[in-house]
């Protein structure tokens, strides 16, 4: 079964859309963070960018859930900023990616909206650097983040069923 990666850069909703992805899938959400090293989120919080060799273990962590939720299905959240990011990912299995993109000062001014999050506004510079949107080859669709939620969910349920046999 596909496991749908709800990609993006900091701010663009990955938590609110993959978790209403999920509930209208009957599937299991994760949250990208919860895979992180302790020491990648005392990195990020004390304002460093995390480097291609600090995400690894992230990205391998990530992937092995995808590859214990082949059968059930299931909607992960993770930046993938990097073609070979998500080449990692994919890995895991069967993966679909819903990229929510959208203008840097939308992106910041959610950010600067949230309570209790470990990643400060000023990563996101470095994040939009490095994202590599997604390429014609890989499976997925890039949704505006100033659509709502559910518009968002909706378009990609529609999309990904046309994948489907």
């Amino acid at each position: 079964m596909t496991v749908i990666v709800v990609m993006g850069v900091a701010g663009s909703g990955k938590t609110t859309v993959g978790s209403a992805l999920a509930g209208r899938l009957g599937v299991v959400y994760a949250e990208a963070d919860q895979f992180h090293p302790a020491a990648n989120i005392e990195k990020m919080s004390s304002g460093h960018p995390l480097n291609d060799e600090d995400r690894q273990p992230w990205l391998h962590a990530i992937a092995a859930w995808i590859s214990e939720h082949q059968d059930s299905g299931g909607v992960v959240s993770s930046s993938a900023l990097k073609r070979r990011y998500r080449d990692v990912l994919r890995t895991g299995g069967d993966v679909w990616f819903l990229h929510l993109d959208g203008p840097r000062d939308i992106l910041a001014e959610r950010m600067r909206g949230r309570s209790g999050h470990f990643m400060p506004v000023s990563l996101l510079d470095s994040q939009l650097a490095d994202l590599e949107p997604l390429e014609t080859d890989e499976r997925g669709m890039i949704a505006d983040i100033s659509e709502p939620p559910t518009g968002i969910v909706d378009r990609a349920l529609t999309e990904l069923a046309k994948e489907q046999p």
